[in-house]
């Protein structure tokens, strides 16, 4: 259960960065909009991920 909880630490400020990132990319558009759907569609891999180990380390505290 340790070592999940600091996956999500981890895979949290990956996800901020990666938000920065795009509300950044967005800021500057049209400048490198070629660039928008490559770093939108890692922006949302990232949060879904992070989404399905909160849900794991839920159901998990729930059984405990």
């Amino acid at each position: 259960m340790e070592d999940l909880k600091m996956q999500i630490k981890q895979l949290n400020s990956k996800a901020g960065q990666m938000k920065m990132d795009l509300h950044d990319l967005a800021e500057g558009l049209p400048k490198d909009y070629q660039k928008l759907m490559t770093l939108a569609v890692q922006t949302h891999e990232i949060y879904h991920q992070l989404h399905e180990l909160k849900s794991q380390l839920k159901d998990w505290e729930k059984k405990l």
